[in-house]
């Protein structure tokens, strides 16, 4: 049995209709795979450029992405993940807001060139709060973890 249920990548156009994020806010760059068995998990990519907005101040001698950004992207990975399994279901997908981060842990700096992988999985659902386990990747190589809690709500 094949666990992705998505024919292809999302793209970004598919992305843009799913989340409210706009640049500069936009934080993933496209769905690499959805797992709806044995459990909801979902891959996302960021590709970093030195464009990026915040570089201009954090750090210009020496830009880093900032810790509360790859949180950020790794919620709106989340976001996508309800969205897209809300969706497989028939059902018409929420706005989904963070409402709690716990057991942040940044292990390497992301710097512009590189390519976050965004990895995602559902842990538990209460109500309209999701509760979701994520790690973001460059190069195989673990860059930050959180746990998230975020609540849907109807747009």
């Amino acid at each position: 049995m094949n666990n992705q249920v998505l024919p292809g990548p999302v793209e970004i156009a598919k992305i843009l209709e799913f989340l409210p994020h706009r640049y500069p806010f936009l934080l993933i760059d496209r769905v690499l795979s959805l797992e709806m068995e044995p459990e909801k998990r979902l891959t996302a990519l960021k590709n970093v450029t030195i464009n990026e907005p915040y570089f201009q101040g954090h750090f210009p001698a020496n830009p880093v992405m900032p810790g509360v950004l790859i949180i950020e992207a790794m919620a709106q990975a989340a976001g996508m993940l309800a969205h897209l399994a809300a969706v497989t279901k028939g059902e018409q997908g929420e706005v989904y807001y963070l409402v709690k981060v716990d057991q942040a842990k940044f292990n390497r700096v992301i710097v512009p060139g590189d390519q976050v992988i965004l990895d995602v999985i559902q842990k538990r659902v209460m109500r309209n709060m999701g509760q979701y386990e994520c790690k973001a990747y460059v190069d195989d190589r673990r860059m930050a973890s959180c746990k998230l809690l975020c609540a849907g709500k109807k747009a």
